[in-house]
């Protein structure tokens, strides 16, 4: 088989209910919460396209209407817009707009766990390696990071995934890789874990929601026993097909938020505001006074 095929597709799973942003995502998907003027998963549609993906496939659930209708078109609101000469408006909506075709959409009926959402996508995908983001990590740095994975892959080809350093005391709250041999823009995976002990992980490089998959994981899952929690644990299956295939990891080198967490969620609009050049300024100087009168009150207190 050919592991090193052009990977034309991408996977993004947004079925999960959002429970720890209740009330919030009552009636409102949790992926479509936003990041200053963005909903999450935008930003990660548009870290695919920017790494050359042509397609992407997102595996839905009940309730998540609202995600399909922002990836359409919207001919009354473009012409209220231009009559109103609110142009750049226009222009950023009209950027954003997939072209036809290029996106599709399948439900995961039930909440059985990322690897089966991923299961859900293989007609979609068919026989073809594919990228896979989870919406709820979003990356923020000079360049994607599935960019970086396929600089990886097309070094080396096989599954490739995206890691990051965390904390030694820190490791029991993500998947874990052991680290190999070193290669141009990574190194090898020679064995992963998830949520090890601090004393038993093999290091402290963690999964941060990027992967380059092989089709291969789509008959894995088929028939991958439930893991923890109870769910189709993709990292099973991983471990699974990496006895058959090989595995890279690319540490990114920006910085990836958990936005499915209230805290990494208020972390990533403080730094993608920072970073933009009309509320940078602003931004800066309101949280420096924010945080300032936070630790007067700490002192007077």
């Amino acid at each position: 088989m050919d592991l090193r095929k052009t990977v034309r597709k991408a996977v993004i799973p947004v079925a999960g209910n959002g429970t720890r942003f209740l009330p919030a995502t009552k009636a409102m998907p949790k992926e479509m919460l936003t990041i200053v003027d963005r909903p999450v998963v935008q930003y990660a549609v548009d870290e695919a396209r920017q790494a050359g993906i042509e397609h992407i496939v997102f595996v839905t659930s009940r309730n998540k209407h609202s995600i399909e209708d922002h990836f359409d078109d919207t001919p009354e609101l473009l012409a209220s817009l231009e009559k109103a000469g609110k142009m750049k408006q226009v222009n950023e909506l009209q950027t954003l707009l997939p072209p036809a075709g290029s996106v599709s959409f399948t439900r995961q009926q039930a909440p059985l766990g990322l690897g089966h959402a991923v299961w859900c996508a293989r007609d979609l995908i068919g026989n073809e390696p594919f990228a896979l983001l989870l919406p709820d990590m979003l990356c923020y740095g000079a360049k994607g990071c599935i960019a970086g994975l396929m600089d990886l892959y097309s070094v080396v080809g096989g599954n490739v995934l995206g890691v990051e350093q965390c904390a030694p005391e820190e490791v029991s709250s993500y998947g874990i890789v052991a680290k190999g041999d070193s290669v141009p823009h990574g190194f090898a995976v020679t064995g992963m874990v998830e949520k090890p002990k601090a004393s038993e992980a093999p290091s402290n490089f963690y999964l941060n929601g990027r992967y380059i998959l092989q089709p291969d994981i789509f008959d894995i899952l088929a028939t991958q026993p439930r893991g923890a929690g109870n769910e189709i644990q993709l990292t099973d299956a991983m471990l699974t097909l990496s006895g058959k295939q090989p595995f890279h990891a690319h540490p990114y080198e920006g910085r990836t938020f958990d936005c499915g967490s209230k805290l990494g969620f208020i972390e990533a609009n403080v730094a993608f505001a920072l970073a933009r050049a009309d509320l940078g300024d602003a931004v800066y100087a309101s949280v420096k006074d924010l945080v300032l009168g936070h630790e007067r009150g700490i002192r007077a207190a």
